[in-house]
């Protein structure tokens, strides 16, 4: 533009001065050996002008064909490159669409000259595992995993696949690789917290805890509850070996863990299961006195026996105070039960059929009511389990 405007002003001065140099053309006489030019200074100025600009297209047409001369060897593989992202383009609409042969075909075209080629194989292999071509999806994996930078997500790719065709060794093999610890990235740490899980490798999730509560893998609630779960597995998994495991596992877990109800009542059901009854009624009396929950109620009407009459009492002087909560009550339901006091063991139960109707408990009452020969009251409570099961 701004060049345009100095030759517009070039040419209206030239128009402003043509009338004064009229007639006076000069003289301009170039000599060179035996050669000579004579001309005016309008004409020498013009023949320069032309001679410029004869000169500038000649540039501009050597420098466009050596552009052209030079590029034409790149022009295939640009096509290429175009065909490859129009390729996977292709292939991403039809994963959208779950077309997952269109998806496999258009994703391994757009591999061989893509700019991401990982990216495709990972998404051709998603749709061959979809349609279970499984040779396939294990040949775009390998493609994949020759690629920078792709070893790990090709490898986490393939633990999923293996979990989902129920190939837990294999996938375990592989998450070995891996070395599951902090440092790994979140999806391998939920990889490797849903292998364990299946595998009930209750000791490598244990050790996996501080990993997962230090990169915020699961809410508070979900790891605290995956911990008592994790905990009481191996208080359960030690005392099937030995007294001397069960201790270990227990000295094992810190002071926090050990006044967890769980752990608490799963390992005295190790001890009662070791012979050492008297120190189980011990430890679930101590936590009986304070705020107990289900864990404890259960274990403690899974140990009792019928000389335990310190505890009887213990439970008895509870009433007043838990005299509303169920778990008490399922306690001494089954308590009274193993007692034969079945007039006790009614009224508990019928009281927890109040606090938490389920089917269960209905069932439990009609049976203790047919015992007794209450044929009325056993239908009636038929009844209301069927209800409850509906």
């Amino acid at each position: 533009m701004i060049r345009a405007l100095v030759y517009l002003l070039i040419i209206l001065a030239g128009l402003c001065l043509s009338p004064f140099i009229v007639g006076k053309s000069g003289y301009v006489y170039i000599a060179f050996l035996d050669w000579q030019l004579e001309t005016t200074v309008a004409f020498a100025v013009i023949a320069m002008v032309v001679f410029y600009g004869v000169l500038q297209l000649l540039e501009w047409l050597l420098v466009g064909l050596l552009h052209i001369i030079l590029s034409s060897r790149y022009l295939p593989q640009r096509w290429r490159r175009n065909a490859a992202r129009k390729h996977t383009l292709v292939g991403a609409l039809a994963l959208a669409e779950e077309d997952w042969p269109a998806a496999e075909r258009a994703m391994r075209k757009g591999a061989e000259q893509g700019e991401l080629p990982a990216l495709n194989y990972l998404a051709a292999a998603r749709a061959a595992q979809y349609q279970q071509k499984i040779e396939a999806r294990d040949a775009y994996l390998a493609k994949a995993a020759t690629l920078p930078m792709a070893a790990t997500a090709v490898t986490t790719t393939r633990i999923r696949y293996f979990l989902r065709q129920g190939e837990v060794t294999a996938a375990r093999e592989l998450l070995d690789k891996l070395q599951p610890n902090s440092k790994s990235k979140v999806p391998v740490l939920k990889l490797a917290t849903e292998l364990y899980r299946l595998q009930q490798d209750w000791q490598s999730l244990k050790l996996l805890l501080p990993a997962l509560a230090k990169r915020k893998v699961l809410s508070d609630d979900e790891w605290q509850q995956l911990s008592i779960a994790v905990n009481v597995e191996l208080l359960r998994q030690a005392a099937n070996i030995s007294e001397q495991e069960l201790e270990k596992c227990w000295q094992w877990l810190s002071r926090a863990e050990r006044n967890e109800d769980a752990n608490l009542a799963a390992y005295a059901n190790g001890l009662n299961q070791h012979g050492k009854h008297d120190e189980a009624i011990k430890l679930l009396s101590k936590q009986l006195k304070k705020e107990a929950s289900a864990p404890v109620f259960e274990a403690t009407a899974d140990i009792w026996q019928t000389e335990d009459a310190d505890l009887m009492t213990l439970l008895q002087k509870l009433q007043p105070k838990l005299e509303n909560h169920a778990d008490y009550q399922l306690c001494m339901a089954r308590i009274y039960e193993r007692a034969r006091d079945f007039a006790a063991a009614k009224e508990a139960w019928q009281m927890l059929c109040k606090l938490l109707p389920k089917a269960q408990y209905w069932r439990s009452l009609a049976a203790l009511q047919e015992q007794l020969g209450d044929n009325g009251g056993a239908l009636a409570s038929y009844k209301q389990a069927a209800k409850k099961a509906d």
